[in-house]
């Protein structure tokens, strides 16, 4: 069986020493805005068009990465972290993989307000820190939740 793979982009979003995760409807675990990258959409664009769907937020990226000098190539915003997820398995053999690509980003709101049928307001909370530690939140999401607060206030 040959394994199919599909670009996915996820974006930890700050305001104001925290960052905001909802209890994803399928899966029973707390995660970020974020889904598929669409066909002719660039994977930043696609993380925050998700951001703006699933939260009503008005996200900027936090890119602090320097563009390659001369290059007649547009710089992209660089991904955080880029991870590799097992979405499923038959028979011991992975049939679908996510290849996400991880950006953190800021807003200067905490309403959350979602578009048509995603998750209520309810669903969304906003972590620091300290709360992140202290959840009982999936270890990944945790540390990257963390790290996209310190990236912030720096």
């Amino acid at each position: 069986m040959e394994t199919t793979r599909h670009f996915t982009a996820t974006v930890y979003v700050v305001n104001d020493g925290a960052t905001a995760l909802h209890e994803h409807k399928r899966h029973g675990i707390r995660i970020p805005p974020g889904g598929h990258v669409d066909r002719g959409e660039l994977p930043h664009e696609a993380g925050l068009r998700e951001v703006r769907e699933e939260t009503g937020l008005q996200p900027t990226l936090l890119d602090d990465r320097p563009g390659v000098p001369g290059s007649e190539g547009e710089a992209l915003p660089n991904p955080r972290h880029t991870l590799l997820y097992d979405i499923n398995e038959h028979d011991g053999v992975v049939g679908h993989q996510h290849i996400d690509l991880i950006y953190y980003a800021e807003t200067p709101s905490r309403d959350i307000d979602p578009a048509g049928d995603e998750a209520s307001p309810e669903a969304w909370a906003w972590y620091t820190p300290e709360e992140l530690r202290a959840s009982g939140i999936a270890e990944d999401v945790a540390s990257i939740g963390i790290d996209a607060i310190e990236t912030a206030d720096r």
